[in-house]
Parts: C-alpha cells; sequence; structure tokens
C-alpha cells in the first residue's frame, strides 16, 4: 500500500518515514485514531516501508518483490491479528488465521472499513467477536520463528481493544520485550479500552479525523465525482472516509438508522399517558433487538450523535452541523428545540448504559425497553432557561 493512496495525515506520514530513515523504529506502537480516519491503511504502509527497505517516503523504490507481495497483502513477514468469532465456516476456537481470505477482501475493498463492516463480512453481526488468548498463542509462536526474508517482522493488531483480559497478559511480556527486530503495530480506536499495561508499554500516535478536503479528494479520485457533490458528502461524512465512502452508493446504515430513529421519537412523544404508543415503542424494542448485538450498537451510537447535531442547532451552532435527515417529514429544525441543557447529559448517558449493556449480552429487549420508556420523560423535560 502506497503512502500516496493514504488520504491526508501528511504529518504522521512524515514522522514514520523519518523514524525508519533514522533507524529509530520502536518496537511497539499505538497507532490511535476515530474510524475512517485511516489508521489500518497507515499501518500496512508503514510496515510495507519497513520490510521492503523502501526510500524517499514512498514504496515503490525498494524490494521490487516484496512491494508486490504488500498487493496481495501476502507479505510472510507481515503478521496480522484481529477480533474473530465462530461462524458456518469456524465452529471453535476461532483465530485470524482461519479468516485471511476474508481479511485480504476487507483490506482490498475497505480498508477504511469499521469492525461493522468486518462482522458483516464474516456474516456473524449477531455476534461479538474478540483477541482471545488462542490469537495470543498464535501470535507468540509465529513470532518466536525466524523472519523469512531475514529482516524485519511485523504484528499487526487491529482493533486492539478487543484483546480480552487473559489474551493482553500473554502478550504483555512479548510486547515488553520482543525478539529481536520484531515490530508492534496496535490499532485502536478506544485507547482507554485497551488494558494500561499494555498501552504503557506502546509509543502511542494519535490521528486526527481526516479534513473535508482531503475526504473530498479521495472521493473525487475513486468514484470520479464532481467536485461539488463530493464536497458536500465530505462534510456530511465528519472526518469519516468510511462512511463517505457508504455515502456515495447511498449505501449507509445511516439511512436506515435514522428511520427507526425518527419512528422512536415520535413515539417516545405520543408515550406520555398514551398506551397505544406504550405499546409501539415495545413493538419497537422487540424489532430493533432482532437485530445483531454490533448493529444495536452502531444504532445507539448514530442516536447520540443526532441528539448531539440537534442540540448544537438548538443552540445556534449552525456551523457545526453536518447531519442531513433523509426523511421529508423529519425536519432537524422542529427537533432540536426538544433537546437542550436540561436533558442532554441524561440523554446520553442513557444510550451509552445501554450501549454497555448490550456489549456484555444484555438481554437487548429489556434495555431497550427501558432505554424508550425512560426517553419519554426526557424528551418531555423542560429547558432550564425557560423554567
Amino acid at each position: 500500500m502506497l503512502f500516496s493512496e493514504i488520504l491526508g495525515q501528511e504529518h504522521i506520514k512524515k514522522h514514520l518515514v523519518k523514524s525508519v530513515e533514522l533507524g529509530r523504529i520502536p518496537h511497539a506502537q499505538l497507532f490511535v485514531g476515530p474510524e475512517g480516519s485511516g489508521t489500518l491503511p497507515m499501518a500496512i504502509a508503514y510496515a510495507q516501508y519497513i520490510l521492503c527497505s523502501n526510500t524517499n517516503g514512498e514504496n515503490n523504490s525498494g524490494n521490487e518483490a516484496c512491494n508486490i507481495k504488500f498487493k496481495t497483502f501476502s507479505h510472510p513477514d507481515l503478521h496480522f491479528a484481529f477480533p474473530v468469532t465462530t461462524n458456518d465456516k469456524v465452529k471453535k476456537h476461532p483465530v485470524s488465521s482461519h479468516f485471511l481470505e476474508e481479511w485480504r477482501q476487507l483490506l482490498d475493498q475497505q480498508p477504511y472499513g469499521n469492525l461493522f463492516d468486518w462482522y458483516q463480512l464474516l456474516g456473524v453481526d449477531n455476534k461479538q467477536g474478540q483477541i482471545g488468548v488462542d490469537e495470543a498463542h498464535d501470535i507468540v509462536k509465529a513470532l518466536s520463528l525466524k523472519s523469512y526474508e531475514g529482516g524485519y517482522k511485523v504484528m499487526l493488531i487491529w482493533m486492539a481493544e478487543k484483546m480480552n483480559i487473559a489474551s493482553a497478559n500473554k502478550l504483555l511480556k512479548l510486547i515488553e520485550e520482543p525478539p529481536e527486530k520484531t515490530i508492534f503495530i496496535l490499532i485502536a480506536e478506544d485507547e482507554e479500552q485497551i488494558i494500561g499495561t499494555i498501552r504503557s508499554r506502546c509509543q502511542a500516535l494519535h490521528f486526527p479525523p481526516l479534513a473535508e478536503a482531503d475526504i473530498a479528494k479521495g472521493l473525487m479520485k475513486q468514484y470520479d465525482l464532481e467536485e461539488s457533490v463530493a464536497a458536500k458528502i465530505a462534510h456530511q461524512a465528519n472526518g469519516n472516509y468510511n462512511k463517505a465512502c457508504d455515502l456515495v452508493y447511498q449505501d449507509s446504515e445511516d439511512l436506515q438508522f435514522e428511520e427507526w430513529f425518527v419512528y422512536w421519537v415520535r413515539s417516545a412523544f405520543k408515550a406520555r399517558g398514551n398506551k397505544s404508543a406504550i405499546h409501539d415503542l415495545i413493538s419497537w424494542s422487540e424489532e430493533i433487538a432482532k437485530t445483531g448485538r454490533e448493529t444495536q450498537k452502531q444504532f445507539l451510537h448514530f442516536c447520540i450523535v443526532f441528539f448531539r447535531q440537534a442540540l448544537l442547532l438548538n443552540y445556534g451552532a449552525e456551523d457545526l452541523i453536518y447531519l442531513e435527515t433523509k426523511s421529508k417529514d423529519f425536519k432537524l429544525e422542529k427537533f432540536a428545540p426538544f433537546v437542550h441543557e436540561g436533558n442532554i447529559l441524561e440523554i446520553s448517558e442513557e444510550l451509552q448504559n445501554a450501549i454497555y449493556h448490550i456489549e456484555r449480552n444484555g438481554n437487548s429487549k429489556i434495555i431497550l425497553t427501558d432505554l424508550s420508556i425512560k426517553l419519554t420523560r426526557l424528551l418531555h423535560k423542560k429547558s432550564q432557561t425557560l423554567a
């Protein structure tokens, strides 16, 4: 993967290239950034720069045979670990090596993809993957061997926050004192979920969300869009290139999420003293509970963003609004006055709590029903400035 193919993040590219040129490559690094910011493709390009002895800041001037192997993500000294779970293909003890074909497909088609995209590709949307102790055992075994080409070995761990405690503890010593010429690159969206003993042994590199201009440039190049169309999509993407790509095809899950959200808040408004609306909320909870847990979590994150955008609009921060509703009979301007300083903190907290409990395999129907009933009270709460 060429550095030139990665959108924006020029200061990070220069930092990584310089570290290689000066021979100061940290043995354990943590790339932290929000979804769609390019942490994964940047890590692969960095690994290619190291393993193929490339120079001059690009991945096409060193070992040509080595660079060709990276085009199919099949270099023998580049190792991957990522969250997995059982599916129709693997019934027990799932590890990353069982899913390399699907992983290379994701890297080829959606290098900026998220965990939701990965689970859909595996067909396990109703399960939650992890990087477990079996994976840690495979990592230790792979890195104990000599490199195939006599140089560095790179272990790239994607969504490192999905490492469970047993796995993290097994890898702790190896990350602290790896074999010679062995590099760990951990990639995460939320570094706080990685245990402190792992974090403290890694040199962290933080990726900001992508600039709108960089996203627009990428869309024009990849999809041959007009500049005005690309700029509009880039604004809606809010620094997330993965979301921008979904919006190009109108394939974003946000379209379905908005439909669920509109029905939910309307039912919540009506539910005060209205039995039929309560039944609507219960039916809604049952419907959402039938989807996969990752879908439920994605939807609740969408709700948090929607409420925050409404709050910003309510307080006149139009420049920060990027959300554009697709429902013809639902306007963000009309909804915004109901989200204010008197209820936004509680709404956000309840949504975060619901995500927490769903992630820990709580009963989705009960969690969502409880959340819905609380929302009926919170949406009717008066603003303190008007009280």
